[in-house]
């Protein structure tokens, strides 16, 4: 999972990067809303850790707006000494689901995530998704089932199968795989095998391929 920090205090951006980290996420951490906002259009984010009060042409607020505007559904925490009412209604106005007040315990911080993760990103409350072709997936367990059935997936195929379920009615491109799935360049026909023998344990057309430009799931 990929979290995207911005924050202009230097020591708490370090903590919460280091902490996180250790804590098996993937982190990018900026103190400028520009470099943050241009960096949301370079790579797939699973998570928005918001200041309000930082540098660049926009505030945290701000810029969270500009990005729902555009269509950008990331799920996205504010982290901010802001305490006021009027600031916590804007806060959850702009489009966040949770809001921190400074200063905070990291292991609240872990803690809101995780609870964001599986409310948001997956958009089920008890944990099992419908997927088309009368398929389920248990995010809890990692289990993909087809009519109460399990179906045996490697590791990697589970990964390719949750980002496509993360973006489903997107489609999940090279570079989203690189970041998401392997963490790092890999060829493009290591991408093809390891989609195409997780399409030969699925219906035809559960897993479509869109042609020049990745891979694709319907709601």
């Amino acid at each position: 999972m990929k979290i995207l920090i911005l924050e202009d205090e230097t020591i708490l951006a370090l903590s919460m990067q280091e902490f996180l980290e250790d804590s098996g996420y993937e982190v990018h951490s900026f103190a400028n809303s520009d470099e943050a906002y241009n960096a949301i259009y370079e790579h797939s984010y699973d998570l928005f850790l918001l200041d309000v009060k930082v540098g660049g042409d926009k505030n945290g607020f701000e810029m969270l707006e500009e990005l729902r505007k555009d269509g950008n559904k990331t799920p996205a925490i504010f982290i901010t000494s802001l305490t006021n009412i009027e600031d916590l209604t804007r806060g959850y106005e702009c489009g966040a689901c949770d809001y921190i007040r400074k200063p905070f315990d990291l292991m609240e911080l872990k803690l809101r995530i995780a609870q964001v993760v599986k409310t948001y990103c997956f958009s089920s409350v008890d944990e099992l998704i419908t997927l088309p072709f009368g398929y389920a997936y248990d995010i809890k367990k990692m289990k993909l089932t087809l009519e109460g059935k399990s179906i045996l997936l490697a590791k990697t195929e589970t990964k390719i199968l949750e980002l496509l379920i993360k973006q489903r009615g997107s489609v999940v491109s090279c570079e989203m795989f690189w970041e998401e799935v392997w963490g790092e360049w890999v060829e493009s026909a290591n991408i093809r095998v390891q989609v195409g023998n997780l399409r030969k344990k699925l219906e035809k057309d559960f897993i479509k391929n869109v042609r020049g430009v990745g891979y694709s799931i319907d709601f």
